[in-house]
């Protein structure tokens, strides 16, 4: 029998660390996972644990690491993180480091941002993947969860259709969708946060000003807009479910349904996706 791949690590190592200024405080709550690869098939061909690091010390690592270098940008703590192990750990060949975000706004009470109060208001997940050997490293970035609906100004129609087509053409549809965006540098930003944030911003133009013939045009130019507010992006891929919202047919009660009371449908629903990249 042969070992092809192999890879083990920690998951959902979950930390908060308080940043504070002065009086003025920020949270990072964010949940790590980590992979190694590495010369460790001694202890799936034979019980030899001696190169195996305990998850448990991955753990504790991550823990220590955190407090001593965590900062407002995850990407930063991410090299840190495949730094460490394969600094410390000649056995480790390869280290995969991924980050999810839960992010917490500031309070304001009386007009005024309060100095250390939150609330859990999430537009978006923040992402981070990074993926680090002894001679190479790829590191995106990304959100997820953007939950985006609009009442108007979508349409699908010319489509191709066959014996099997039932779904009629429509100038004028509800549309719906939960983004989720992965993205490559091609510069290291001034900061990793702040170009998140431009991207949010950018793309939702597009979706709520433009009239949208499909999810893929829409998808095309919510990437546009992205491009264009953050030039330190080389590329882009796109997820967007056409999250179905279905008409309800009333005309049994003598009511002419049109676009006002809609059936939420959670599956199936649509998938698009796609990666686009600068000329």
């Amino acid at each position: 029998m042969k070992l092809v791949s192999q890879n083990y690590g920690k998951a959902r190592v979950r930390l908060c660390k308080v940043l504070r200024d002065g009086p003025v405080h920020s949270v990072k709550e964010i949940t790590v996972r980590i992979a190694l690869e590495g010369e460790f098939a001694a202890s799936y061909q034979s019980g030899d644990n001696s190169c195996i690091v305990p998850t448990d010390t991955m753990k504790n690592a991550i823990n220590v690491l955190a407090y001593n270098h965590l900062g407002v940008d995850n990407e930063p703590f991410a090299q840190t993180v495949a730094d460490h192990f394969l600094n410390r750990y000649a056995q480790v060949t390869k280290v995969v480091v991924e980050i999810e975000e839960r992010s917490w706004n500031r309070l304001v009470v009386g007009g005024v941002p309060h100095p250390h109060s939150f609330t859990q208001t999430q537009r978006a997940t923040p992402l981070a993947r990074l993926v680090q050997t002894r001679s190479s490293t790829s590191l995106e970035s990304g959100v997820q969860g953007l939950t985006l609906l609009k009442t108007t100004g979508s349409g699908f129609s010319g489509f191709a259709t066959c014996e099997h087509t039932t779904l009629p053409p429509t100038e004028d549809r509800l549309l719906a969708t939960t983004l989720k965006a992965r993205w490559i540098w091609n510069a290291v930003p001034a900061s990793y946060q702040a170009t998140t944030e431009a991207f949010l911003k950018a793309v939702v133009v597009p979706f709520a000003q433009n009239h949208s013939p499909s999810v893929q045009a829409t998808l095309w130019e919510m990437a546009a807009a992205a491009f264009e507010a953050c030039p330190e992006i080389q590329e882009i891929t796109l997820t967007l479910p056409n999250l179905h919202y279905f008409t309800q047919n009333l005309q049994a009660f003598g009511i002419d349904n049109t676009n006002v009371l809609m059936l939420p449908s959670g599956e199936p629903h649509g998938q698009i996706e796609a990666t686009l990249s600068r000329n």
